[in-house]
């Protein structure tokens, strides 16, 4: 696995992966244009995670990674990631979240954290094997994959 800053054409292509319902609410639908300008900015701490040639996954830290409606004030580092869909359901999320930890532990002291839809119980399978364990539980606004509750895990 080899882990790097995002490019331009990375974001090309993570933004036409295209998932089977119900985890196609995941799927980047904005413009082009709108989602390079968004993946690229600073803030978004975009990178990209390759297996061998092919782009694998894509991580965010920072807000993007955050629900309306849940509690932030405590210091953490939020951590967003997205999967190419082909690669899902392969036994390969726990490499991918323990490439992205070793990663933010060179990035941070916080807490790392991450808040996924209840719905979404192999994601939260993932990053429960990698140490993360629930910290709170709330009701958002916005409905992914059919859910409106959200879990936040955090690993200390």
């Amino acid at each position: 696995m080899k882990l790097r800053a995002v490019t331009r054409a990375d974001i090309e292509e993570f933004a036409s992966w295209r998932s089977d319902p119900p985890y196609d609410v995941y799927d980047i639908t904005d413009p082009i244009e709108q989602a390079v300008d968004y993946f690229l900015r600073p803030q978004t701490g975009c990178h990209v995670i390759e297996l061998g040639p092919n782009l694998a996954a894509f991580f965010t830290f920072g807000a993007d990674a955050r629900v309306p409606g849940g509690d932030y004030s405590k210091p953490a580092l939020d951590i967003g990631l997205g999967v190419r869909p082909s690669l899902t359901g392969r036994g390969l999320g726990g490499g991918f979240v323990g490439a992205v930890v070793a990663f933010a532990r060179g990035q941070t002291v916080d807490p790392l954290r991450v808040t996924i839809a209840t719905a979404n119980q192999r994601a939260i399978t993932v990053w429960r094997r990698a140490g993360f364990v629930e910290t709170q539980r709330f009701q958002a606004a916005e409905t992914v994959l059919g859910s409106d509750e959200f879990v936040v895990l955090e690993l200390a």
